[in-house]
């Protein structure tokens, strides 16, 4: 359960934009995601904001192609 709250509590973010996609994410995919789904989506936390609100709206390209799977499920939502 540390997890979780952890991972909601860093999904609190500065644009209401990723608050809302982050949230919703939290709520459909994250207790289905496997270990490197969940190590993934910590990477991709760790990203400023708008980098990572960019990366959602597909107006930019992340180089780590080890982050599309949980990528692509924030895109979807």
């Amino acid at each position: 359960m540390k997890d979780l709250e952890r991972a909601r509590w860093r999904c609190r973010r500065g644009l209401l934009e990723l608050d809302i996609v982050l949230q919703r994410f939290m709520d459909e995919h994250y207790a289905h995601l496997d270990k490197t789904e969940l190590r993934q989506f910590e990477m991709l936390l760790d990203f400023p904001d708008n980098d990572l609100w960019e990366m959602i709206v597909l107006r930019k390209d992340t180089e780590d192609r080890n982050l599309q799977s949980v990528l692509h499920l924030l895109q979807t939502i």
